[in-house]
């Protein structure tokens, strides 16, 4: 079955966030997601937006999408994280994240960034040698931290 590869809009979002917890549930993190249509909405597509989107869709129906915002390196310069990419699990195998990860690919190197990077649980071999036979490389020795907001409250509170 074919299917197309397009830059998401305001409208696709709540299937984006249909795609978001699924993504949660197969990371072993189903209650983990906060963030809402309208946070989507607005984050996405207010006056100054936070992230982009390419979602692939078939018979019009959003069946994957991937989800990337600009970042920087002092050490490279302009380069983009690749929050999520998902397919629905009835729709893998069908190349459909090869090809929203080519678009995402294609869309770093035409706006000319140094790097794109994401972050891949070590136990997701399949994700893990996709990448690597791209010619990403995956590190593994770095760790990733990360604060949240109670943590935060706490922190600045002491």
């Amino acid at each position: 079955m074919s299917f197309n590869i397009r830059k998401g809009e305001k409208s696709d979002m709540p299937s984006v966030l249909k795609l978001i917890k699924e993504l949660a549930h197969f990371e072993n993190e189903p209650d983990a997601v906060i963030v809402t249509v309208e946070d989507l909405e607005k984050d996405g597509f207010g006056e100054t937006p936070l992230f982009k989107t390419f979602v692939a869709e078939q018979n019009n129906e959003i069946v994957g999408m991937a989800l990337f915002y600009p970042r920087y390196s002092t050490w490279k310069g302009a380069t983009i994280h690749l929050e999520d990419l998902i397919v629905t699990k009835s729709k893998r195998g069908l190349n459909i994240g090869s090809a929203l990860y080519t678009k995402v690919i294609e869309y770093g190197y035409n706006k000319g960034v140094k790097r794109i990077e994401w972050v891949v649980l070590d136990w997701n071999t399949p994700a893990i040698k996709f990448y690597e036979s791209t010619g990403a490389s995956v590190l593994r020795d770095w760790d990733t931290a990360q604060i949240h907001w109670d943590e935060m409250k706490k922190y600045l509170n002491k």
